[in-house]
């Protein structure tokens, strides 16, 4: 017997669901967006332990960062020969170069001889020379130089290769994995690679902030994974955004979640009218002067696609005009495990979530606004970095976004104090069966791992 699709099920919000709303698209949709995945992984709590645990710092040190693939940088941070990138995850550092014989290596940032960092910043160079003793390696990890090589019968060109990681790029990214046993990049990010779709190797970096967060990598990006908070958290979105109708899917390493806009919440009282939707798609508070008068019998997210396309045009042109209305308006955000989270479509955002360093109580959370261009690419926007006394606010290259992000960033640091406290009368955290689907299956994949 066949298990019901989400839109048979019962168990679920008033309201149409994401696959109702595509029945109702003026377009034709991407097949991908009618295929469902699995959205059944228990009910069981999850230990709050978890999040605060030092010992569990080092078990994810060598059972997640050291086995998994990563996100690790754009391609055109290295696209020049020279060009370096440090990505730090953990404790681990890893040295990004593009050779001069035009392939990208990924090498542990550290001199063999007494283990100084080979680079601390990002940049080109001519040579990889360490600043301590001035040990050098050529761009392709080959012993160069040596000071005083006469007091080394140790050290042989053959001994003395840079020991590398598995590199690999797709979409734009660069990706690195310390474990030569993972399975290929692509197998790795299976159903994700349906954002092929949406040409994320054709764009720019329009904007990139890291923030430092008061709590750990975990609970910072589970915010991010589910639109279940929304309706306290950003109450001024629910007019226009079918929040508890989203569509959860998950594959492999990999999970989706689909939230449908323009279209009103469930978690509401009354029905808004089209006009009261199209208001708050536009952050209109109810006493701002209306951006737009709608006409008779449009609906929010059909004028809304419509403009999209209209937008688009410039950058995509004829394609914009085969967008459907879903690819217009609604929110699409994936996650491949453990911590990179593309969203799809032209939302344009992607979030990356590292520990700091072995501290369990803090972590850095990156916003990339990945923008579509025409023409000469525009250079990528150097990264902004926040403290932890600093907002999002400050970041003013995200626009709008940056207030939505200050009000998640506002709950994360109380989740993590409440979790000391909630572990003393209650062991674990509670998670939704369905609409936290993405959480569940990263805690499927997360406990695997670590066998705990």
């Amino acid at each position: 017997m066949t298990a019901p699709t989400r839109s048979e099920r019962t168990d679920r919000s008033p309201g149409p669901s994401y696959q109702d709303l595509l029945d109702a698209d003026t377009r034709e949709v991407p097949d991908f967006l009618r295929t469902e995945g699995e959205s059944g992984f228990g009910i069981a709590d999850i230990p709050a332990s978890f999040y605060f645990d030092r010992d569990l710092v080092a078990l994810e040190k060598e059972r997640i960062w050291k086995t998994v693939w990563q996100f690790a940088c754009r391609e055109t941070a290295v696209a020049n020969p020279g060009d370096t990138v440090v990505y730090d995850i953990a404790d681990l550092s890893i040295l990004l170069v593009r050779g001069d014989d035009g392939g990208l290596r990924g090498f542990y940032n550290a001199c063999l001889h007494r283990g100084r960092q080979l680079r601390q910043v990002d940049g080109p160079v001519s040579e990889l020379a360490c600043q301590f003793h001035g040990f050098c390696w050529d761009l392709r990890g080959e012993l160069a130089r040596v000071p005083a090589r006469w007091d080394f019968p140790q050290v042989t060109d053959e001994a003395f290769v840079l020991p590398q990681v598995r590199v690999d790029t797709w979409g734009g990214f660069v990706f690195v994995c310390l474990d030569p046993d993972q399975v290929p990049l692509r197998d790795y990010l299976g159903r994700l690679t349906e954002l092929e779709h949406w040409d994320m190797a054709g764009r720019y970096v329009e904007a990139h902030v890291e923030k430092l967060l008061p709590c750990n990598w975990k609970v910072a990006q589970e915010a991010f994974m589910e639109s279940f908070h929304v309706v306290t958290t950003h109450p001024q979105l629910l007019r226009g955004i079918g929040d508890a109708n989203s569509q959860y899917d998950a594959w492999g390493w990999t999970s989706r979640a689909i939230t449908p806009r323009g279209t009103p919440s469930p978690h509401l009282s009354y029905e808004p009218t089209e006009q009261e939707i199209f208001d708050a798609m536009m952050g209109l508070g109810l006493d701002d002067p209306r951006i737009l008068e709608l006409p008779d019998g449009a609906t929010a997210r059909t004028v809304i696609a419509a403009a999209t396309r209209s937008r688009m045009a410039a950058s995509l042109g004829p394609k914009a005009d085969e967008l459907s209305d879903s690819e217009c308006v609604d929110t699409f955000f994936y996650t491949a495990f453990p911590n990179f989270h593309p969203w799809g479509s032209y939302n344009r955002t992607c979030y990356r979530f590292r520990p700091n360093g072995a501290d369990p109580e803090t972590c850095f959370m990156e916003v990339l606004v990945l923008s579509p261009f025409s023409g000469e690419r525009p250079p990528d926007a150097p990264v902004r970095r926040l403290g932890l006394e600093q907002s999002f606010l400050e970041a003013v290259e995200l626009g709008p976004l940056a207030r939505v992000f200050f009000q998640d960033e506002y709950n994360v640091g109380f989740v993590q104090k409440g979790l000391h406290t909630l572990v003393e009368h209650k062991p674990g955290v509670s998670f939704g069966a369905y609409q936290e689907t993405k959480i569940r299956h990263f805690y499927a994949l997360y406990r695997g791992l670590m066998g705990i």
